[in-house]
């Protein structure tokens, strides 16, 4: 545990966020109060403590500054029973609390975004140097680290000013920074081709899979206990698509996205059923993309590859994670590796020329050696798409309910893994297209979308960059509307599948309020 006491409450999130990012297995506790810290500190002794002083001086910011203090061990010496705050500051000529290190730097608290910026510079400084490490993106802890320079290109800004920027306000590695700034020129090109106006993509969303993976959280239910119940869902779903094509009759459709769960899961006729439809309701003849997720490996056969090549599916993923089957069986994916291989085939042999694939870093057991092997057998199938994630594990995911069935498993990510993979994704003639975080991602790391030259997933860049509106439907979806000035309004869909079709008209009423404002 690591704790953080603030002399007022300010700028928590920043703070814990960028402790994470440094010491991402320790539990960080943020509060502006020194009785609970010290409550904390009690029951688990703190592998340090930080104390934030926000000083305040004259009006219009003069004199203001803020204070950061290291303590390796605020309890060190204290056999009397007395908490560190129950007594004077100095006995026998010694600091009660040994502190390890300190900063201090001027600040302007009548500019909040500026005096963020140096408070994590400051706090980044202090703990590179105590920890002996840098991180590649700097201060940078955000889920969209290439806004920045998508924002700043867009501003006119050239690209030697935005690496002189991001590396004096955020400390970004220039690596990253090169990176950042290669992704968001090659989005700008690709966003070039959307109408932002009078445009929208839709999402329909399919929420079961064969099986639940350990390090999900998404609302996806296992296929065989809703098996049953599949054909009402769509019913449900079908009320929706309804509404949705009524409401954006007016709007151009530019990309479809079916994901989930696993929209393979559905049988043919089922597939059938949903891609008609689409079809019957919405005028394709503006459509740039159109995906479903194929997913599980376990899931594809060769009728519904048929299915998705009749109806003009230009682009879907299978999604192998890893391609050590040790791992497989560990994580709940209930699937092999030659199953893998044999569905990439099939779809190739049922022309599908634009296949993504996801692979995950981090997942338990899983060394730097078993990640090439990954990537040795990749190579080999040659995806038109590589989406490489860093585990982030969420609080509904197994691996975070249940810690206790993977006891003993190291998860291991590394910027080491996070290149080798880059340089893989090269060796197949990949580029990088999108990059995102995620909360709940250890190490500050990234997750980056690769694709060969007119292959990018279009869809992945207008949910990260949210240019563009998006009509979601099914379980769990959430639709996001851009208004003027990019301002974003959103409604979530109930997650529960039994629930989203009980109250499906309740979720088109949502719809109704989002759509018409």
């Amino acid at each position: 545990m690591i704790t953080v006491c603030l002399n007022e409450a300010n700028f928590e999130y920043d703070i814990h966020s960028l402790v994470k990012a440094f010491y991402p297995g320790e539990d960080v506790k943020v509060f502006a109060d020194l009785e609970k810290i010290c409550g904390l500190e009690q029951d688990t002794p703190p592998l340090f403590r930080l104390e934030v002083y926000y000083h305040r001086g004259l009006p219009y910011g003069s004199g203001d500054s803020i204070e950061i203090h290291l303590l390796e061990n605020p309890w060190k010496g204290r056999e009397d029973g007395k908490s560190p705050y129950q007594v004077n500051a100095q006995e026998d000529g010694e600091s009660l609390y040994p502190v390890k290190t300190s900063s201090k730097i001027p600040a302007d608290f009548e500019d909040r975004s500026d005096t963020k910026n140096r408070l994590k510079r400051c706090l980044y400084r202090l703990l590179s140097e105590y920890s002996r490490q840098n991180l590649p993106w700097g201060t940078l802890t955000g889920i969209r680290p290439t806004k920045i320079p998508m924002s700043m290109l867009e501003g006119g800004k050239d690209k030697d000013y935005i690496r002189t920027y991001m590396a004096k306000t955020y400390l970004t590695s220039q690596q990253k920074i090169d990176l950042s700034i290669e992704i968001a020129e090659r989005e700008r090109e690709l966003l070039g081709k959307i109408d932002y106006k009078d445009g929208y993509s839709l999402y329909v969303g399919i929420p079961f899979c064969p099986s639940i993976c350990s390090y999900c959280s998404f609302s996806s239910s296992p296929i065989g206990l809703w098996e049953s119940k599949v054909d009402t869902y769509l019913d449900a779903l079908e009320r929706e698509i309804d509404f949705t094509a009524d409401a954006f009759a007016h709007k151009k459709l530019n990309t479809i996205y079916i994901g989930g769960g696993t929209p393979t899961t559905l049988s043919p006729e089922q597939l059938e059923r949903l891609l008609t439809k689409l079809e019957e309701c919405f005028d394709f003849s503006c459509l740039l993309e159109y995906t479903v997720e194929a997913g599980r490996p376990d899931s594809i056969t060769k009728d519904k590859l048929k299915v998705l090549r009749e109806h003009n599916v230009s682009r879907i993923s299978i999604n192998p994670q890893t391609m050590n089957q040790e791992t497989l069986d560990m994580i709940g994916r209930r699937h092999t590796v030659g199953q893998t291989v044999d569905s990439f085939w099939l779809a190739r042999e049922n022309g599908f020329d634009n296949i993504n694939m996801d692979l995950i870093l981090g997942l338990p057991g899983e060394e730097i050696e078993d990640v090439r092997h990954t990537m040795e057998k990749i190579q080999e199938l040659s995806p038109d798409n590589l989406t490489i994630h860093s585990l982030a594990i969420k609080r509904a995911a197994k691996l975070n309910m249940f810690p206790e069935d993977y006891a003993g498993m190291k998860m291991t990510n590394s910027w080491q893994m996070i290149d080798m993979t880059a340089e893989y994704a090269g060796k197949l003639g990949l580029l990088p297209y999108y990059l995102y975080r995620q909360k709940n991602m250890a190490g500050n790391f990234e997750n980056v979308g690769y694709a060969s030259p007119g292959k990018a997933g279009l869809y992945n860049i207008l949910i990260m960059e949210e240019v563009q509106s998006i009509a979601a439907l099914g379980a769990g979806s959430i639709s996001k509307m851009v208004e003027p000035g990019r301002k974003i309004a959103r409604c979530e869909n109930v997650k529960d599948v039994a629930q989203y079709i009980e109250r499906v008209d309740e979720m088109i009423g949502r719809k109704r309020i989002l759509f018409e404002e």
